[in-house]
């Protein structure tokens, strides 16, 4: 019987394999993977443009991987090109300028906050280390939460 890790020195070494590579696709063979993979709405195009529910972005068709393939008859899977996002075509709507606008003002929001917060202070061996605290981060994100609510109770 054969081991399904390596283990040497009693140290796992499964983390370095990945499950699942991206598959190389010419662009006319991406946009017809996207066609017959994506049976919720249809592909004109690489730069056609998709909004992602699970990590609020927007994504092009050209961004998309597509991963498996294994030596030409494994199943193709699509997913998000965001990092840590899993989601897959049935998690992409059509941007309308509703979202568009949506998207925009968060990142709005997001340069703004970057250039309100406190620069990291120098310590000791020339490490940083942020002078903002933790606590006070999530409870100006708890607060913007609750405020809509306050009204109605």
């Amino acid at each position: 019987m054969r081991p399904i890790v390596l283990a040497v020195d009693w140290k796992l070494l499964s983390e370095a394999v990945a499950l699942s590579t991206a598959t190389r696709l010419s662009d006319e063979e991406k946009l017809e993977v996207l066609r017959r993979l994506d049976q919720f709405r249809q592909w004109r195009s690489l730069e056609e443009k998709r909004y992602c529910l699970v990590c609020g972005t927007i994504i092009t068709g050209r961004q998309i991987r597509v991963a498996g393939g294994t030596r030409g008859n494994g199943p193709l899977r699509l997913s998000c090109p965001t990092e840590r996002c899993n989601s897959i075509p049935m998690d992409w709507v059509l941007p309308t300028d509703e979202i568009l606008a949506n998207v925009e003002n968060m990142g709005a929001e997001e340069r703004k906050a970057a250039e309100l917060k406190p620069p990291a202070a120098v310590v000791g061996n020339g490490k940083t280390a942020p002078t903002a605290k933790a606590h006070e981060d999530i409870s100006s994100r708890l607060l913007k939460f609750v405020l809509p609510f306050k009204r109605y109770s």
